[in-house]
């Protein structure tokens, strides 16, 4: 079946449809991954978003079932330059092609995945929609210049109520704000015991889970549609140990005062390298998102930069000056990309058994005061 991408401004690239019979719309982006296409596509954060993949050659190793970074893709399309049909892999399970089918999404191949890349570099991402070749396409140039785009991302992609991943160690309660089940395997690694809450959960119900710590994830769409989430973290700061992954580094910021923009075209890609300013060390990371926190706005805040982006010196982490509280805007559980930022995981770990003990002898001053 042959399909067609339609651009708000016009243009139109005509190829060949994969994946889903269906017309959906999204804000058109890229991602320069190699590999990863399955944890891409199921990757929360891209809620209603178009991705184009600018690996040229995508679906020769399939789709398996252990990749995935959540259930129900949220994906509103995929564009690649050429799709394999009969993957060959060990793990493989289904292609490309039949996930898309079964998910209802929609796909298009045997574009120019090159200059559709290079146009959202050099005027920003655009709204797009891949559409039947039937279609008048400067009726649907001027819907998408017209429509307003929805600002309820994170509330669709959020766990609707909590629930629970036992473990023997630290106690964290997960702000699910579109959460990569990457993060969650990587606290299970640690032996963490999770508790999953959504994305609007007031914080004395946090506070009554009598965790030890709060992580606050990733997710879709813009920082600012989730105010319920930044007062949370407000209320939360001081009182436990907080870690903020991407969607979750940027409610940090607002919550301490400072401010966000929306980038160009974003970073999205498993090869961002990112300086830490202590040691000078640099990692490549696996990054995804489309807004940075504004350098000048953490003037009157007490957050101070400790990761910058190597390419546009755009911030990457931030730490806090008196509370036990940082976060990155990159992704340490990578998935896919390399494991440079594992480490970030341990630290959030160890700020958690500090305050543990930090409790623990605040109790006994106060058994030993009652006694005298």
């Amino acid at each position: 079946m042959n399909k067609q991408l339609v651009l708000e401004d016009g243009t139109v690239f005509k190829g060949e449809g994969f994946g889903a019979d269906v017309s959906l719309s999204g804000e058109v982006v890229f991602n320069t991954g190699m590999t990863g296409y399955q944890e891409i596509l199921s990757d929360p954060s891209y809620c209603d978003q178009i991705v184009t993949l600018t690996y040229p050659l995508i679906g020769n190793y399939g789709i398996n079932r252990d990749d995935f970074e959540s259930l129900a893709p949220m994906i509103s399309g995929v564009i690649v330059r050429e799709v394999e049909h009969e993957p060959s892999h060990w793990r493989k399970q289904e292609s490309l092609h039949d996930l898309l089918v079964a998910k209802n999404i929609p796909g298009l191949a045997g574009i120019d995945t090159r200059m559709l890349t290079r146009k959202i570099r050099m005027h920003g991402t655009v709204r797009g929609r891949i559409c039947d070749l039937t279609v008048d396409t400067t009726e649907v140039a001027r819907m998408l210049r017209e429509e307003t785009p929805r600002r309820d991302q994170v509330a669709r992609a959020s766990a609707k109520t909590p629930y629970h991943v036992p473990g023997k160690g630290k106690r964290v309660a997960l702000i699910d704000c579109g959460m990569k089940h990457g993060i969650l395997q990587s606290l299970i690694e640690r032996h963490c015991d999770v508790i999953v809450v959504p994305y609007n959960t007031p914080a004395e119900d946090i506070l009554r889970l009598r965790a030890d710590g709060v992580l606050v994830s990733n997710g879709p769409g813009d920082p600012t549609d989730i105010p319920e989430t930044i007062e949370t973290i407000k209320a939360l700061l001081g009182k436990l140990p907080l870690f903020g992954i991407c969607l979750g580094h940027q409610l940090l910021a607002l919550a301490c005062g400072a401010t966000t923009s929306k980038l160009s075209f974003g970073h999205r890609g498993s090869n961002h390298p990112v300086r830490q300013l202590a040691s000078g060390q640099i990692e490549i990371t696996s990054q995804n998102h489309g807004y940075t926190v504004d350098v000048h706005s953490l003037m009157e805040t007490n957050l101070e930069v400790t990761h910058v982006d190597v390419n546009d010196g755009t911030i990457e982490g931030l730490t806090h000056k008196s509370a036990s509280a940082f976060s990155i805007q990159y992704h340490p559980e990578a998935a896919p990309g390399p494991h440079d930022a594992g480490y970030l995981f341990d630290e959030f770990l160890q700020l958690m058994v500090q305050h543990v003990e930090t409790r623990r002898e605040e109790v006994e001053r106060i058994c030993q005061s009652a006694q005298m």
